[in-house]
């Protein structure tokens, strides 16, 4: 359970940069501050996965909420309009937990009041419940009015007064059903409110601080259709769904929903709080993808990301006890295998998936590695193996991008224009990282993913196989430890292209220390980690380049384009932070001094977990103190990593 202070939710600004975040497992989500603030476009109480897991719209954003004590007003809303914050209401709240799905409480003139939302696991439904703990003997009547706001839209736009939009609205079955624009699910509203009257409004131009600050379009209108109102001698009960659903299921749905979780962290055989929430944390990401299962890369705006996914899937899946959910994910990426190139990512509009990627796929034979040890599973050779052989050949007579085993048994990547390596940050036709050649990270993954299949051809009696693929290694081991030593600044180069070197220092180079399978002699590879220690490691992951570079940038602030600038020119990157650990235990020796280093390089996450997106890890962080968190306010790979760190260390 993460819980926060009063001190931090009345006041305005610490409340409103805490965000909350509810998923489905199908794609859709339920988010907001706090505060009650919204502060993103993505906010909303029910985002929802028409195709799942993508075609996500918010339908609806909000309620507007008043508490009505013996014919007194108090709202408990929140919003931001041009000049002004109308209404207030954070100031009545005393509490906010995460146990295990939000909460907050209020005190209003001395009555207590809860308020409770989650989501439906597998349905684009959200249950919201308002109940008296307790009140006043002198108080005779206690009332709640909700007016809900309705957006309508693809969760990456904004709403406008737009006469296209439908204010009508109808009664099914005990529901209220809303379907103002015909291109989207509708929204049914069930609840067991006294009595429901007609308004039809709009509210116009609420501001997204975030939105502004992000430098995208930050105003928004929404549509109020009509107001509930409740006698609070019992619980409010709201079923917002994009089917119909009777608000009585609202108890059945909760005890389903905290007994499912509760099965996720004992599966986890969580040791601590933090592995607890970290594994809670992690279900958010793991959603279905036909029949099969894939990773959303982050929140609130990533898709499912092939790259992403097979880094994650590690810490996610198998750290967390569930290796039934990393063999789908696997399964189901094997499926979009083309060319010898794994899905670089889904778009949230089209079907055909993007291949523009290298190291997806190498990432992938390191996800099939770890699956394998883990289980032992048969489906590798079964239904892997030959898949796996198949990209090996594609890599070696050449792919997409220019992608090809060179001549050195290492292996070359790109073409003029296109970023093709997790450094992936493009400004209309400018690639900010090109690292157009043979990428270091590249090299220890072919090498790592080579090592790999000699591995598994051994184990399946594949003689010819296993002396191949170890003989492909030890001819790009020789042509790596050749061409990529940087004598003068003890460590690796970032990229060699023919007889360019860039003597950029950053974190790419730690992998040829933390993969399983390394090139690296331990002299090396020790040099390579101090190297990293001394010039990238923060308290929440490495840098993404050295603040001695002529081109580091300190903040990620401004403009699309001052962020893409400043993606991987400094920022830090939380996901790093696992191959570090790994690269540093190889070359420590193991004992309580190397664990209590280690321990205190994770610490910083404890604290985060009650920041930003309260119960998550963000996606980076300023590269300079305080470390700003930035980016998507939840990341799958972020989580993953420390998940898999902490579950090594209790080895």
């Amino acid at each position: 359970m993460i819980q926060l202070n009063q001190e931090i939710l009345t006041d305005l600004q610490s409340a409103a940069s805490r965000e909350w975040l509810e998923t489905n497992g199908i794609g859709g989500y339920a988010s907001g501050t706090i505060a009650g603030m919204h502060t993103r476009r993505y906010h909303g109480h029910l985002v929802a996965a028409d195709k799942p897991p993508l075609g996500r719209a918010v339908l609806l954003s909000k309620f507007e909420e008043t508490l009505i004590i013996d014919g007194e007003r108090y709202d408990l809303s929140c919003n931001r309009y041009p000049g002004v914050i109308f209404p207030r209401g954070y100031e009545f709240l005393t509490g906010f937990r995460l146990d295990p799905f939000p909460i907050w409480n209020y005190l209003v003139a001395g009555v207590e009041m809860e308020k409770t939302l989650f989501m439906v696991h597998g349905e684009n439904t959200v249950v919201i419940t308002w109940a008296v703990n307790n009140k006043p003997e002198n108080v005779d009547s206690l009332d709640l009015e909700l007016r809900p706001l309705l957006a309508f839209r693809d969760h990456h736009h904004l709403r406008t007064d737009d006469t296209n939009f439908d204010p009508a609205y109808t009664m099914e079955e005990g529901s209220i059903r809303f379907e103002p624009v015909s291109t989207m699910p509708p929204l049914f509203v069930s609840s067991n409110s006294e009595r429901i009257a007609s308004t039809g409004s709009w509210y116009r131009n609420f501001e997204y601080s975030i939105e502004i600050e992000r430098g995208f379009d930050h105003r928004e209108d929404l549509f109020q259709p009509c107001v509930l109102s409740f006698d609070l001698s019992k619980p409010a009960i709201i079923i917002a769904s994009t089917i119909g659903r009777d608000h009585v299921k609202a108890e059945e749905f909760r005890r389903n929903e905290m007994k499912r979780r509760a099965m996720i962290v004992a599966r986890a055989g969580a040791a601590n709080d933090l592995f607890s929430q970290l594994a809670l944390a992690a279900d958010q990401f793991i959603v279905s993808r036909g029949a099969g299962k894939t990773v959303i890369a982050g929140y609130h705006w990533f898709s499912d990301w092939g790259r992403d996914t097979m880094i994650a899937l590690n810490g996610l899946t198998l750290a967390t006890g569930r290796p039934e959910i990393a063999k789908s994910i696997l399964s189901e990426f094997a499926g979009y295998l083309s060319e010898g190139m794994l899905p670089n990512r889904f778009p949230d509009e089209g079907d055909e998936p993007e291949y523009n990627t290298v190291d997806a796929t190498l990432w992938f034979f390191e996800a099939i590695r770890a699956y394998a040890d883990h289980t032992g599973d048969r489906f590798v050779k079964e239904m892997l193996y030959e898949k796996l052989s198949d990209v090996v050949d594609w890599h070696v007579r050449g792919t997409r991008y220019g992608i090809h085993v060179d001549s050195d048994g290492l292996l070359y990547a790109g073409e003029p224009g296109v970023q093709l390596t997790w450094m992936d940050a493009k400004i209309g036709d400018w690639v900010v990282t090109p690292r157009m050649g043979k990428a270091v990270e590249i090299q220890a993954l072919w090498y790592n993913a080579l090592r790999i299949m000699a591995g598994f051809a051994s184990k399946f009696e594949d003689e010819e196989g296993k002396h191949r693929y170890a003989d492909m290694a030890a001819i790009a081991s020789d042509s790596f430890n050749g061409q990529f030593w940087n004598e003068a600044d003890e460590c690796l180069y970032d990229v060699v292209d023919g007889g360019k070197k860039d003597e950029a220092i950053r974190p790419n180079q730690i992998f040829a220390v933390s993969l399983p399978h390394t090139m690296l002699d331990l002299e090396r590879a020790r040099k390579v980690v101090a190297k990293a220690e001394a010039e990238l490691l923060t308290p929440f992951g490495l840098r993404s380049l050295s603040p001695k570079d002529p081109s580091y940038v300190p903040h990620y602030i401004g403009s699309p384009f001052d962020r893409d600038a400043a993606y991987h020119q400094g920022t830090v990157w939380g996901w790093l932070i696992g191959p570090f650990v790994d690269a540093y235990k190889r070359v420590n020796s193991n004992g309580q001094r190397t664990e209590k280093r280690i321990e205190e390089m994770l610490s910083g996450y404890k604290q985060h977990l009650s920041e930003a997106m309260v119960g998550q890890i963000s996606e980076i962080f300023d590269a300079e103190p305080p470390h700003t968190p930035r980016g998507a306010a939840a990341q799958a790979w972020s989580v993953a990593e420390v998940l898999r760190v902490i579950q090594n260390l209790k080895k």
